[in-house]
């Protein structure tokens, strides 16, 4: 067990991979049970959420799995082609994992365990306003209302916070598609899959593959290099190394990741020899999770936000980003469906 994990993280470890399962096992099959009382409950709270209104249109990217399927790379990606398209997006989300619940704005300097990893990855890669709240009605409200200048709203996650207004949303799956085709505990499935889009919608495939019957674009992904850890953190583009100056050594790979095996693959499909260290999604790094003396590691940009480089010791900490490419049509579909912004 990885230094820092649990016996509950080992339980959850093992329900998950049950998920994504291309059949339900017996696990998965004796849940089934408890899936009826979730779809039972997410309907009523379907049919109790009253849709906000909002000054601005929203663009929800999100799932309708569990994670893990590229969300936050496409939010990056998505934020980046509004900026270039002329569009000046924010970002609200919940901010898993972070501590309290009230609204408030993420800066690049915000630590991660107040903000949650994956905003403040946002924050640093796309350079836009991020706000995090667990109502994100709120935190949208609070994010237009420092940031005048913003005229659409991209909510990171999202899609079943029904009093959330949608002009548009892009809905990730990833190589795994729905897994066991189960509903939450049993599957992966945060609500049954649609036999059409509702209007409005888009499906983007993040892994270049189709995994569902859904129509839908795909993306091209690639691990972006390499950067030492202080140089990523500062920003510094220069320091950046090719993967490929990688190889030949043993690296110790960390991912505190939905699907960290994702992340494994690449790196060795990339030709990079690696020892895996997988980690419980959204890992806290209170401590680090290597034995002293490593050498050498390699982590995701996920992990890079909550690692203090004062700590790493003689460990050379390599960063190495995923960077997701839209394909041009959705991108105009996309802005398509947003409102042209209102003239001051």
């Amino acid at each position: 067990m990885a230094r820092g994990t649990t016996l509950a993280d080992r339980a959850q470890a093992l329900l998950v991979r049950q998920w994504w399962r291309p059949q339900p096992s017996l696990l998965a099959q004796g849940l089934r049970p408890l899936c009826w009382l979730y779809a039972a409950l997410a309907a009523r709270q379907r049919r109790r959420s009253v849709v906000q209104s909002l000054p601005v249109p929203v663009l929800v990217v999100g799932n309708f799995v569990v994670g893990g399927a590229g969300k936050t790379p496409t939010v990056i990606a998505v934020v980046q082609a509004l900026t270039a398209a002329g569009r000046r997006p924010g970002v609200v989300s919940r901010g898993h994992g972070r501590h309290g619940k009230a609204v408030r704005e993420v800066t690049a300097a915000t630590a991660a365990h107040d903000v949650g990893d994956e905003p403040l990855l946002i924050r640093r890669r796309a350079a836009v306003p991020v706000w995090v709240g667990r109502d994100r009605v709120a935190a949208a409200r609070a994010l237009c209302a420092a940031h005048p200048e913003v005229d659409v709203v991209v909510s990171d996650d999202g899609l079943q916070h029904r009093a959330l207004p949608r002009q548009a949303a892009l809905v990730v799956f990833d190589e795994r598609g729905v897994g066991n085709g189960l509903m939450l505990p049993a599957g992966p499935l945060r609500e049954p899959l649609p036999r059409r889009l509702p209007p409005g919608m888009q499906v983007l495939y993040t892994a270049g593959v189709a995994s569902t019957p859904l129509p839908g674009m795909r993306a091209l992904r690639r691990l972006a290099g390499a950067w030492p850890l202080a140089a990523w953190l500062a920003g510094d583009g220069r320091a950046a190394l090719p993967l490929a100056a990688l190889r030949g050594r043993r690296l110790l790979a960390v991912a505190g990741l939905a699907a960290p095996e994702k992340f494994f693959s690449m790196l060795e499909q990339a030709g990079l020899g690696i020892d895996r260290v997988p980690l419980p999604d959204h890992h806290a790094y209170a401590t680090l999770p290597w034995p002293a003396g490593t050498a050498e590691v390699v982590t995701t940009e996920k992990d890079a936000v909550k690692i203090d480089p004062t700590q790493t010791g003689a460990t050379q900490v390599w960063v190495v980003p995923l960077d997701l490419t839209l394909p041009s049509a959705l991108v105009g579909e996309l802005l398509s469906l947003l409102p042209a912004p209102t003239p001051p």
